[in-house]
């Protein structure tokens, strides 16, 4: 017979047990509880009871100056919910929500952080500073039914809010992602859409591509033709690199500028939404269109007419990097007129821009024309450089003496370590870590930008049906972006952003396609605490704002959802495709008959072995009754190369 003391000490286990699997359930599965908040806050505690939005909705906001786009921000949201009965006063000890600013600084939440409390009678948002109460509003917004996202009022929705208490602060203080408006031009508005989408994920840094051989896309007074020649290519449509090269012929009326009050207007609204706006001008390769805009900046003039690159091929990349440039698409290190060049440029972008870097590029930098180049060789032996790299490294400490003389930091693609890195020059480390992690142990300050993680341009799912592109990053991958390297000290390291580069995406559309969800990802690395990161609760809230953006009619890639194809031969040398998803519950059916496959067809359990006369497999995903993914065919040539690719 048990003893009454075993007994008792089971039931306690059990007990325990019980407690753990509910708890464990509540955290992978947070839309269960009404939470799924991205990035994941610091500190969540759910309380008994919900708060009902009254359909007259008072807010308090105190000193209503520095808090303009907050209100404005919130304001706009419920009244979707209220239709548009929102009313603001400085002081409203009845109000329906109180933003208030601390009078006396909370240092556990710093300049980013709030505190957010919700009680079935009313909302607090407390914070330090106007952006710390922002971002406290957009964790608010996520509180509410998705249908809060949608463009018009919305009725016959419970308008509720779970009661929580949430403390949150950044782990990073830089927050990226850098949009490239030089290969295609985004329009001021396009790049307002973007900042707006980014900020609902706390986001606080845009880092705008400004330069490029595709396209010069800022206006320099007193340099005319970087806009009027340097903005304009010929429109071509297709993979990018291999277009055939424009004919004469061909107008070139495809591109665009930014004015000067174009730049001031995008930098007050990035401001009013507590974003700093990086420019970037890329130098001195991936300059063409400054070099044909004023071709005695290169290192060849008169050599050949050259045109702004339209997305004909112009680099030879089978050698690796640096490239062997086909065209001189490179600023002249030996030529003099470059610098005064240069700081014309830099002398007007330090004016337009108040944030205190500047980015000045210096990635896959050509040396085969510096080689070939008289003045360049007279240049190495008066300063005694013995090799392109430090010809690039003399370039990039004269730049930086320029960047300096402006009251800004001088900040680089990695490649500006290789000859020697300037004095006080920011790293962001894009090739991996690495350069970031040597840039720190040199005293350096580094923002991870590594393409392993952060390539958000990279396809997100196979090449059947992404837009094809030289390499893959999937949101699995994306998420376990980590910026802090163990081995230095976190005092160099600023944070980390994600990369757009526009080659293969020409329009709004498609850039949100493909920042979201791979930017849900980068935002958590970010911002959240490292131990808070755990990829199927993560996976769980993504699905929730799947639904935010269908209803905001916002663009997204299912790629997640669909089947990642392992193809090779087995020990019988037969053909072997082997099926698998991200994520999880996901079934997948298939057909070899050239019919369009459903979920009454076969279901996938094992490795496949294409029929001997088939030549087309054609996919789906489900999750239930729910189709979730896009159809996907492979045929029998892609199969095979595939399987003897892996061989």
């Amino acid at each position: 017979m048990l003893s009454k003391k075993f007994l008792v000490v089971m039931k306690k286990i059990v007990k325990l047990l019980c407690s753990f699997l509910i708890t464990a359930a509540g955290y992978s599965q947070p839309n269960d509880t009404g939470i799924a908040i991205i990035p994941a806050p610091v500190s969540v505690t759910k309380t008994s009871g919900h708060f009902i939005l009254p359909q007259k909705v008072s807010i308090e906001a105190g000193s209503q100056g520095e808090m303009k786009q907050v209100i404005a921000f919130l304001k706009d949201r419920l009244s979707v919910a209220a239709t548009g009965n929102v009313t603001v006063a400085n002081t409203l000890p009845t109000a329906t929500i109180r933003l208030q600013l601390n009078n006396t600084a909370d240092n556990s939440i710093g300049k980013e952080g709030y505190k957010l409390s919700v009680t079935p009678k009313n909302i607090l948002i407390k914070a330090n500073e106007p952006a710390g109460l922002f971002y406290g509003v957009q964790t608010l917004v996520q509180l509410f039914p998705k249908e809060i996202e949608s463009a018009a009022p919305v009725k016959n929705v419970k308008w509720q809010v779970p009661c929580v208490n949430i403390t949150d602060y950044p782990r990073f203080g830089w927050r990226g992602l850098m949009f490239d408006v030089s290969r295609h031009f985004f329009t001021k508005e396009d790049v307002k859409k973007y900042i707006d989408d980014m900020v609902r994920y706390k986001f606080n840094l845009l880092h705008l591509h400004l330069t490029d051989d595709e396209g010069w896309r800022i206006e320099i007074k007193g340099l005319p033709k970087l806009t009027e020649v340097g903005a304009w290519n010929v429109k071509k449509e297709g993979y990018f690199g291999t277009f055939s090269p424009p004919a004469p012929d061909e107008p070139r009326n495809y591109g665009g500028f930014y004015t000067q009050d174009d730049i001031k207007e995008l930098v007050q609204y990035a401001k009013e939404r507590f974003v700093n706006i990086l420019p970037e001008i890329d130098v001195p390769g991936h300059s063409l269109a400054a070099v044909v805009s004023y071709p005695e900046l290169s290192c060849t003039p008169g050599v050949e007419k050259y045109v702004v690159r339209s997305g004909e091929q112009i680099m030879d990349w089978s050698q690796g990097a640096p490239p062997i440039a086909l065209v001189d698409n490179t600023l002249c290190p030996a030529n003099e007129k470059v610098y005064e060049f240069l700081d014309k440029v830099i002398t007007q972008v330090a004016q337009l821009f108040p944030f205190e870097y500047i980015h000045v590029g210096g990635d896959e930098t050509p040396q085969n024309f510096w080689k070939q180049s008289e003045a360049i060789k007279g240049l190495m032996q008066k300063e005694g450089l013995k090799d392109m790299h430090e010809v690039q490294g003399y370039f990039e400490k004269r730049l930086e003496k320029i960047v300096l003389s402006k009251g800004k930091k001088f900040m680089g693609w990695d490649e500006i370590l290789e000859g020697g890195l300037a004095p006080s020059a920011a790293v962001m480390s894009w090739r991996g870590v690495k350069g970031g992690i040597q840039a720190a142990r040199m005293k350096h300050e580094v923002v991870m930008s590594p393409t392993t993680f952060a390539y958000i341009d990279y396809m997100q799912g196979d090449s059947l049906i992404e837009p094809r592109i030289y390499a893959t990053l999937r949101l699995n991958k994306a998420y376990q972006f980590e910026p802090m390297p163990d081995s230095v000290e976190a005092k160099y390291i600023l944070g980390g952003q994600g990369n757009l580069w526009t080659e293969q995406i020409y329009n709004m559309r498609h850039a949100q396609y493909m920042t979201w969800p791979r930017g849900f990802a980068l935002a958590e690395s970010l911002w959240s605490p490292k131990e808070k990161k755990n990829w199927n609760n993560f996976f769980h809230r993504v699905e929730d704002h799947f639904e935010r953006f269908d209803i905001a009619e916002k663009k997204y890639a299912p790629s997640v959802y669909e089947p990642i194809f392992t193809v090779s031969r087995n020990a019988d040398k037969q053909i072997s495709i082997v099926l698998s998803t991200e994520a999880e519950g996901i079934d997948i059916y298939y057909t070899f008959d050239n019919s369009f496959p459903d979920r009454f067809y076969p279901k996938y359990t094992a490795a496949l072995i294409p029929p001997k006369d088939a030549v087309m497999l054609k996919v789906v995903t489900y999750r239930g009754k729910k189709q979730v993914g896009r159809l996907i065919t492979m045929r029998d040539e892609e199969w095979r190369k595939r399987a003897d690719r892996n061989r």
